[in-house]
């Protein structure tokens, strides 16, 4: 059964790999504390992506089903995956997670973390709610962090995440989000969206002192090497550090 380790109870990163050498090196260098993603929108069927996400799930010992850049055209398929192959963590839009939950449960998959995607409103105590396939195309869903939270868990997801962050602003947003959570005895945030080893530090420092038990933040491209496509180990070494300073 694929877990997610996070340090000292508190903090693991989510990353991405450009192939399985790569992340078992990128596993190791944050010392069993990273979620390697895999993202479903790389794959043209549901049977493709489990046949490749069971090879990632065999190789490293917590993989993440994500989207891709929060596309909620591929919830349905990041759904399907995660409930063939049970891995430690699956992405989610908002009006996905229930589907998600649902389709884990019927395969015994109650283990694995879902999340649901909000979006910042640019006023701190709201978020946008309406991240799915039609919702993200009509009017915008505004409501208030404490009632977006208790949806999440009334469909069954474990985790906020808040997608993206965008300066001062969204850690002000950040804050309250992760506040109300904690508030509410969800037990998990994931920021994610324009992390970068600059930012890391504040933001997961901004989701601790909110209260949260645990942060997990996605941090992407910025520490992908742009002529290998492999994610740096060193960076990934760099992010510990910071983490063991806050923790």
């Amino acid at each position: 059964m694929q877990q997610i380790n996070f340090y000292r109870q508190r903090v693991a990163i989510n990353v991405l790999a450009k192939d399985i050498a790569n992340a078992r090196e990128i596993y190791d260098a944050a010392e069993g504390h990273a979620v390697l993603g895999v993202l479903s929108a790389q794959f043209a069927s549901v049977e493709e992506g489990v046949r490749e996400v069971k090879r990632w799930t065999a190789a490293v010992p917590s993989i993440s089903v994500g989207l891709g850049a929060g596309d909620p055209s591929q919830f349905y398929k990041a759904a399907m995956i995660a409930s063939a192959v049970h891995p430690a963590h699956v992405n989610q839009t908002f009006t996905g997670s229930g589907f998600a939950a649902g389709a884990l449960a019927a395969t015994g998959g109650e283990q694995t973390h879902i999340n649901a995607l909000v979006s910042p409103t640019g006023t701190p105590g709201e978020v946008l709610i309406s991240t799915g396939v039609r919702s993200s195309q009509g009017t915008p869903a505004r409501v208030s962090c404490d009632a977006a939270v208790r949806m999440m868990q009334d469909m069954g997801a474990h985790a906020a995440k808040f997608f993206p962050m965008g300066g001062e602003q969204s850690l002000a947003e950040l804050h309250a989000l992760a506040t109300v959570a904690a508030r509410n005895g969800m037990t998990l945030i994931e920021p994610t969206g324009g992390i970068d080893l600059d930012n890391f530090g504040i933001i997961l420092q901004t989701c601790l002192q909110a209260g949260m038990p645990r942060v997990m933040p996605h941090i992407y491209s910025s520490i992908i090497d742009p002529t290998t496509g492999c994610t740096r180990p060193e960076d990934v070494v760099k992010l510990m550090d910071m983490v063991k300073g806050l923790v």
